[in-house]
């Protein structure tokens, strides 16, 4: 990573200087097949020619450019020595005319991390796939630019490739004379370019739109997958959800679809979700399924889907300024996911995810000490890295269904149409939202701005109630508090629940109030004289950005008759808010697993339910007192055995209780079932072990030392696929010896020769909780490592180690000491480093509250 930076001055001082006019790319990656034990890096010719006027001539800048070495420069016809120019990662441009051309003639390196043009040789069949993958700044690694999302421009590419491959980029593409030539695109930012080539399985449908003035809009889809995956791939419910996407976006936007084709592609070792590159969206593979999932998996697709459609106008027709305002298309997209799955395609419960799922992650990422505005800071690309995270996604699409309940859904959408017709190809900040949301609002947005996206932190919301002596409600008020770190207290839109069980045991709401939260204590009027409720759910039907508190009362509720409650929404609310109670140390962790065990087998949200079994490893994993863990293991592994058994036979519940059952399995008697059900001698009706439930059951077993590596190599060649080749490397880890500990960490920390596919499932498979006292010595080795692996490691390799091997496992105050004494001596080390280590120190003491919590329980 050294002297690959990039900070927000020098991005600034270059934007007012430059206007780029044109790109044109030449890629020849006919290098990619070939010889595997070369010398060196495998690199790839790029030629670049770049156009671009000068508002000072004379002055000087850069261009950027990540690449083993740089044949040729030339600027304005002027030939430079790339030798005294180039540093590795910037070239240096003197004495700028007021309209020039910079032509680049470099060999960029293919690479192995996810970062620039990645390349992957299938294990299957030995076939090589490439992709790109740019944001935040590695298409600098691919050919020479203007590395900064202000600095848009037209892009023209041309890739020669071996002969049988097809090769996609943004536009669209012909084959001549052996050169794959593109369509120039629109204005874009250059982290947003892509190109994809290989022998990949593709399959087509068209997409066709006829507006009310009587044109027609028609729109080519495409999606692919490597030839292995293309027996799983469902490439129509791919298209299904494209099309009911593309309809709903048309509907509301009121602006065209305007880049032309639109392809998709699920390619291999990829270290995101998906990426919004318009014309050619790029997705992690996993979202193909090679076996049975739930319906949860199946909207977790849809949801990623329509979330980087979001993006083509959110963030790729109109694109922020600088990072800074990463959220105007994170925090957008991710809103308009819920919105449009919930509102265009089968998953209409899908605001019950969104409270489940997306913001657990944002009440985590809020809490955290690196917590920060919605609107951040960011003062370089390290920063920016690191910002892709819950506060920009979850927490910002929280704040905007907010505002869309204070605003108005109309005003809200027609904000967006006058802000894409207005901004067009441009960039964009804050400001430029609120003014249009103003105009069609009539609000002002300055006071919601700087309450809701310019302050971190996240509030709580407690019910107080007092009872008349007739038992009616004589004042019922919403207590609202924040943390000392972020005192900011906010104006909540919340809706109020009043709920009592009926004579069959349900729990069901028979009063609701919507009601202004300002300041510490707000009065709900409309609820005085109501009957004494036996729950109150504050942010009912989930309006507001919050923590959710009960009273006394509330609480009691729930601990006898959860399950009861009717209206999955307000159940996952509850779900929720105990599970952050349980983090925070007010409700003990052994307490939080008896309400799972009790309760979750009721759940018929699939997503809660493979949720709370998420939620319940984590509490006894990090929150429940040592003392208690194997008794608490026990528990759980018999709670969901039993579910397992009682499940309907062939249910997604079913199988969501196996797969939760093979990570609790501890005792002999569990593992020996684990066992059978792999070996076919046991048998539970119903359930189907395919391939990918069949590594489930083996991990387990590979841990408890059941499975050795005889076993593990039996497995793959059952299985010998780029799927299974990561499966085998996890649990190879997994595995407890010293030997094979001492084996994994070198793998990750002291090489490069993993893949980041292969160092993600390494780290998956060394990290087991069975396995403390065998991990108890790397916990010293890490602190000595981080530094080094960060300034010699991509800044996606370091973010892996750091994150994945923080000794987490070792939760004592002695881990907690050492972790301080890092930071303390590692006072200059790269903030973005310094920010992973704070976070994971939080983490470790929110875990140590929590089992002294969990230990006064019992």
């Amino acid at each position: 990573m050294p002297g690959e930076n990039l900070s927000r001055d020098e991005a600034r001082e270059r934007a007012a200087l430059l206007s780029v006019d044109g790109y044109e790319v030449s890629l020849d990656v006919r290098s990619a097949v070939g010889d595997e034990h070369r010398e060196g890096p495998r690199t790839f010719r790029s030629v670049t020619t770049i156009r671009f006027r000068c508002a000072e001539p004379g002055a000087s800048t850069f261009a950027d450019l990540i690449a083993p070495s740089v044949t040729a420069v030339s600027l304005n016809g002027r030939d430079l020595d790339p030798g005294e120019v180039f540093d590795g990662s910037r070239i240096a441009l003197e004495d700028l005319a007021a309209e020039n051309e910079l032509i680049v003639d470099a060999q960029c390196a293919y690479s192995r991390t996810g970062e620039g043009l990645h390349r992957f040789v299938d294990p299957e069949d030995g076939e090589v796939y490439l992709y790109t993958q740019y944001e935040p700044a590695d298409a600098r690694r691919v050919f020479a630019n203007f590395e900064q999302p202000d600095l848009k421009a037209p892009f023209r590419f041309e890739v020669r490739a071996p002969e049988e491959w097809t090769v996609w980029s943004n536009g669209v593409g012909e084959r001549a004379d052996g050169v794959w030539r593109f369509a120039e695109t629109k204005p874009i930012s250059t982290y947003i370019t892509c190109v994809v080539a290989g022998p990949y399985h593709y399959v087509t449908d068209t997409y066709t739109r006829t507006f009310d003035d009587g044109t027609t809009l028609e729109i080519p889809l495409g999606a692919m997958c490597r030839k292995g995956l293309a027996p799983h791939f469902d490439a129509d419910d791919v298209f299904l959800v494209t099309k009911q996407g593309l309809d709903f976006f048309h509907d509301h936007f009121d602006y065209p679809y305007p880049f032309g084709k639109y392809d998709q592609a699920f390619v291999p070792e990829y270290n995101l979700g998906a990426m919004e590159n318009p014309g050619l969206v790029t997705f992690r593979e996993e979202f193909i399924f090679r076996g049975k999932v739930t319906r949860a998996s199946y909207e977790g697709r849809a949801n990623v889907i329509l979330h980087e459609m979001a993006h083509m106008w959110f963030g790729d027709l109109v694109t922020m300024q600088w990072w800074d305002d990463l959220w105007l298309k994170e925090s957008f997209a991710d809103f308009m996911g819920a919105f449009s799955l919930v509102g265009a395609t089968r998953f209409t419960d899908g605001w019950i995810t969104f409270a489940n799922r997306r913001k657990a992650w944002a009440y985590r990422a809020d809490q955290l000490p690196s917590t920060h505005p919605i609107t951040a800071d960011i003062r370089d690309l390290q920063d920016a890295k690191l910002n892709f995270d819950g506060i920009t996604y979850a927490k910002g699409a929280s704040v905007l269904k907010q505002l869309v309940a204070y605003v108005g859904q109309d005003a809200f959408l027609e904000g967006a149409r006058r802000y894409f017709k207005r901004h067009a190809y441009g960039n964009t900040r804050l400001g430029d939202l609120l003014s249009v949301l103003e105009e069609t609002s009539g609000r002002d947005m300055g006071a919601w701005a700087r309450s809701w996206l310019q302050t971190a932190g996240v509030n709580a919301l407690t019910p107080q109630v007092l009872l008349d002596a007739e038992g009616r409600i004589d004042e019922l008020a919403v207590v609202q508090e924040a943390a000392e770190s972020h005192p900011e207290l906010r104006p909540h839109r919340v809706a109020v629940g009043l709920y009592r069980r009926t004579g069959g045991g349900a729990l069901e709401r028979y009063a609701r109030a919507e009601v202004d939260v300002d300041g510490p204590r707000t009065v709900v009027a409309e609820l005085a004289g109501a009957d004494a409720p036996e729950l109150v759910l504050v942010n009912d039907d989930d309006l507001t950005y919050c923590k959710i508190r009960f009273d006394e009362t509330s609480l009691a509720t729930l601990r006898a008759g959860l399950g009861g409650m009717t209206d999955p929404l307000a159940r996952a609310l509850c779900w929720s808010a105990l599970w952050n109670m349980t983090r925070d140390a007010l409700l003990p962790a052994r307490e939080f697993v008896d309400l799972v065990l009790r309760f979750a087998g009721r759940e018929s949200d699939i997503g809660v339910l493979q949720m709370l079994h998420a939620w319940a490893d984590s509490a006894l994993v990090h929150y429940a007192a040592p003392a208690w863990r194997e008794t608490g293991e026990r528990l759980l592994a018999e709670g969901a055995l039993r579910e397992l058994r009682d499940a309907e036979p062939g249910s997604e519940q079913q199988l969501a209780w196996a797969r939760f059952f093979a990570r609790t399995a501890c005792t002999e008697a569990d593992l020996r079932l684990l066992r059978g059900l792999l070996e076919g001698t046991g048998k539970i009706d119903g359930l189907d072990v395919d391939q990918e439930l069949r590594w489930a059951f083996l991990e387990p077993l590979a841990a408890h030392g059941v499975a050795d590596e005889t076993v593990i190599a039996a497995e793959l060649a059952r299985d010998d696929t780029a799927s299974g080749k990561r499966h085998q490397v996890r649990c190879l880890a997994a595995r407890p010896s010293a030997a094979v500990k001492a084996q994994a960490w070198a793998q990750v920390v002291e090489s490069d020769a993993l893949s980041n596919a292969l160092v993600e499932a390494t780290i998956a498979g060394f990290t087991q909780p069975s396995q403390r006292e065998l991990l108890a010595p790397y916990a010293e080795k890490y602190f000595a490592a981080i530094e080094r692996v960060w300034s010699e490691r991509s800044i996606q390799i370091g973010m892996d180690v750091v994150r994945g091997l923080f000794p987490a496992l070792q939760d004592s105050q002695e881990t907690l000491d050492a972790t301080d004494a890092w930071l303390a001596a590692h006072a200059g080390a790269a903030p973005a480093l310094r920010r992973l280590v704070l976070e994971a120190r939080d983490d470790l003491a929110r875990a140590l509250r929590g089992q002294a919590c969990d230990a006064a329980a019992g």
